[in-house]
């Protein structure tokens, strides 16, 4: 969702605009509208970083599987923690694009008809999923098997939003959290391949195959409705950065939810309650006491996934947002091109794989891999300059283009 154009003038945060009015009440304004904005994107950026970590895995250690929930007596803690970070990638894409949304529905000028935008948008990145996307994994066209992931299940929650958008914000925020918090409650509600409703259930909560036969297959690994209910909190969320919102009050806002998401946790989790199937267990040791405690479902995400995943974004976010310095400031780049930084660091990293299996030859079936894990982390930090050139580019393309098509993207 496109945040910039608010900022067109000036969309960077610690960059004085030089036509910007000297009055000192004004340029207190514009700054925080600056910042207010900046972080959403901000949050953008860091958690695509972040996922950059895991999708280099994907690429160089696909041979070491991780199970979900991850299987804590097998996974190596380097593994796990790594894995763990990447779980708060997809929970703030979707939170931020609903909370994105409203603030498009919301623009200076008065509301606006949000559903075209969204209707639209959202069937693009379906689009991008089954073509772009899967050969990007695959390496190969048609893939044997087609994914549909995280932008597949984006594109889905915007066009469902489109569609209710414009109902009362509490109702879509009830709505919202009655989702998050009573899913988990269906999980035991299961359909065979051969039964009516299985297509129907494992798009919206079971992930698995919608065709499991012939030369392409097609396979669910995001199931729908949990993620409809985290962008319609997202929706709900919106007014929080809306111009009316004193930014001393938000961020005491930010600070109570996300604390009261981590307390909730640490009570639904510590005594095994409710919200995650798989209960934690002592370990041998501290750190694998400590990942069987946060070792969640991801596909559906539980409700104690999105609790820590959203409910720690919150607090990140209010602390964030008067701070201005040069990562902030890149993350808010990488974040200001979220689309053509998925698609740029999908390519590169599947490059990369072709590199190495030509110089080096595969050594795991038809893939290059390494037996150790810290080189995941060296070629990953070594990779972030590398994407922040173009991204850099087209952010500032994004900015100033009057094309239509820059905006979804």
């Amino acid at each position: 969702m496109d945040n910039t154009s608010i900022l067109k003038s000036n969309p960077w945060p610690g960059k004085k605009n030089a036509s910007a009015a000297p009055a000192a009440s004004l340029d207190a304004a514009g700054q925080t509208i600056r910042s207010r904005i900046a972080v959403i994107d901000f949050m953008r950026g860091f958690v695509m970083l972040i996922m950059l970590f895991d999708h280099v895995r994907e690429t160089l250690y696909l041979h070491m599987q991780v199970t979900d929930p991850m299987t804590v007596a097998e996974t190596a803690p380097e593994l796990f923690f790594t894995r763990m970070a990447a779980h708060f990638c997809a929970p703030m894409f979707v939170f931020l694009t609903g909370l994105s949304a409203w603030l498009y529905a919301h623009p200076a000028a008065g509301p606006r008809d949000a559903t075209g935008f969204l209707v639209k948008r959202g069937l693009l990145l379906v689009a991008l999923e089954l073509v772009v996307v899967n050969f990007a994994w695959a390496g190969k066209f048609p893939p044997p098997v087609i994914y549909l992931q995280v932008i597949w299940v984006i594109g889905l929650a915007m066009i469902f939003l489109a569609l209710v958008h414009k109902l009362p914000l509490k109702l879509l925020g009830g709505v919202g959290l009655a989702i998050v918090f009573g899913h988990n409650a269906l999980t035991w509600i299961s359909f065979a391949p051969n039964e009516t409703g299985y297509s129907l259930w494992t798009i919206l909560l079971h992930r698995g195959f919608l065709v499991a036969d012939g030369a392409v297959k097609f396979k669910v690994t995001y199931p729908l409705l949990p993620w409809i209910g985290v962008i319609l909190v997202g929706y709900a969320a919106g007014p929080l950065y809306g111009r009316a919102m004193a930014p001393g009050r938000r961020r005491r806002l930010l600070l109570a939810l996300g604390a009261g998401a981590l307390l909730l946790l640490a009570v639904l989790r510590g005594f095994n309650i409710y919200g995650e199937e798989l209960p934690w267990v002592y370990g041998e040791t501290t750190v694998r006491t400590v990942m069987s405690f946060f070792n969640f479902t991801k596909y559906p995400p539980s409700l104690d996934f999105l609790l820590m995943t959203i409910g720690s974004s919150l607090l990140l976010m209010a602390w964030l947002e008067p701070k201005d310095n040069w990562f902030t400031r890149a993350c808010v780049t990488f974040g200001g091109a979220p689309m053509f930084y998925y698609l740029l660091h999908l390519y590169v990293v599947l490059a990369m794989q072709h590199i190495l299996v030509a110089v080096f030859g595969a050594n795991h079936g038809e893939r290059f891999g390494i037996d150790v894990f810290w080189p995941i982390w060296v070629v990953s930090l070594a990779l972030m300059p590398l994407l922040y050139v173009p991204c850099r580019a087209f952010a500032n393309y994004k900015r100033t283009s009057e094309r239509a098509w820059v905006r979804y993207f």
